[in-house]
C-alpha cells in the first residue's frame, strides 16, 4: 500500500461526499407534500453531515501531502418527484459511501495511522446508521 493509493482512496471518498451534498440539498429542495415535514429536514441534515465529512477527508489528503478532487463523483444525480424515488436514491448513496469507507478503513489499518482510521471509522458508522435509517423510511 502506497500513500498515493490511500490519496487516490480518499479523493474517491471525497467525490461521493460532494455528489451526496448536491443530492441531498437538491432532494431538500424538491421534497413536496405531508413527507416534506420529515423529509426535508432530513435531508439537509445529510446534506450538513456529508460537508462535514469532505471537510474531515479533504484535510486527511492534505495532511498526507495529496491535491484533494474539486469535483463529485460523476455518478447522475436522478431528480425524483416522488419521495419514495428520493429515498431509494439515497439509499444506493448511502450504501455506496459504505462501500468505500469500508475498503478505505482496510488500507488505513495496513498502514498503520490511527489517527486517521478513527476519523474515517466515525464516518464509515455513519454512513451505515443513514442506511438503516433509510432502510426504515421507505418501508
Amino acid at each position: 500500500m502506497t500513500a498515493q493509493h490511500l490519496i487516490e482512496k480518499l479523493n474517491e471518498a471525497l467525490g461521493w461526499e460532494l455528489r451526496a451534498i448536491n443530492m441531498y440539498a437538491h432532494y431538500a429542495a424538491y421534497i413536496r407534500g405531508i413527507h416534506r415535514l420529515q423529509l426535508e429536514p432530513h435531508f439537509t441534515a445529510e446534506a450538513n453531515e456529508s460537508m462535514d465529512h469532505s471537510n474531515i477527508v479533504r484535510s486527511a489528503i492534505v495532511k498526507l501531502g495529496g491535491i484533494a478532487v474539486t469535483e463529485r463523483n460523476n455518478t447522475p444525480i436522478e431528480h425524483a418527484s416522488s419521495y419514495l424515488d428520493m429515498l431509494a436514491e439515497s439509499l444506493k448513496t448511502e450504501t455506496k459511501a459504505v462501500e468505500v469507507y469500508g475498503e478505505l478503513m482496510s488500507i488505513i489499518e495496513s498502514a498503520g495511522d490511527a489517527e486517521l482510521f478513527d476519523s474515517i471509522e466515525q464516518i464509515y458508522l455513519a454512513e451505515v446508521r443513514s442506511v438503516e435509517e433509510l432502510r426504515r423510511l421507505a418501508e
